[in-house]
């Protein structure tokens, strides 16, 4: 007899992962405090929050994600949040922006958005856009080159991220 049939549901072993196979097809929102490799397809949202999310090479997500790290081997159209990290593998693909503490997108990936560095590793949802640029660093914004007496005034600006 298998010892996996008198183990206790609620338990799950550590490092568990949770699969949604390749034939499963699931619109709505997915919530969760366990790891999830998606191998199927996903429209919605998929909120991992403290937990990892893997997009499998088969998997086709058109949802926006939070989780504490994400991995795509396959193909996402929606917004990523990851506390953590983001990694896209060489056949992955991602249309959509990115925020995230660390980014790696290996080469052969496609990836098309934006990226944004969130030092902190947290999540800024319920700050307004203006509340979420300010910091007690200050940091240089461009200035738009200006003409005056009809010669050009070329600005350069280097930003040197520490």
């Amino acid at each position: 007899m298998s010892t996996d049939s008198v183990r206790p549901l609620a338990s799950s072993p550590v490092g568990s992962t949770a699969r949604l196979g390749a034939s499963l097809h699931v619109k709505g929102e997915i919530t969760g405090n366990e790891d999830l490799h998606i191998d199927g397809s996903v429209e919605g949202l998929v909120q991992l929050d403290d937990r990892k999310l893997t997009v499998g090479a088969s998997a086709k997500l058109t949802a926006d994600v939070v989780a504490r790290e994400v991995v795509v081997y396959g193909s996402v159209k929606g917004n990523l949040r990851a506390r953590d990290r983001i990694e896209i593998k060489k056949d992955g693909s991602v249309i959509g922006d990115l925020t995230t503490a660390r980014i790696m997108i290996e080469d052969g990936a496609y990836f098309k958005g934006s990226i944004e560095i969130d030092r902190k590793g947290e999540a800024e949802l319920e700050k307004p856009a203006y509340a979420q640029r300010t910091s007690t660093v200050a940091t240089p914004v461009p200035q738009p080159a200006h003409v005056t007496s009809g010669v050009n005034a070329n600005t350069t600006t280097n930003a040197h991220k520490s």
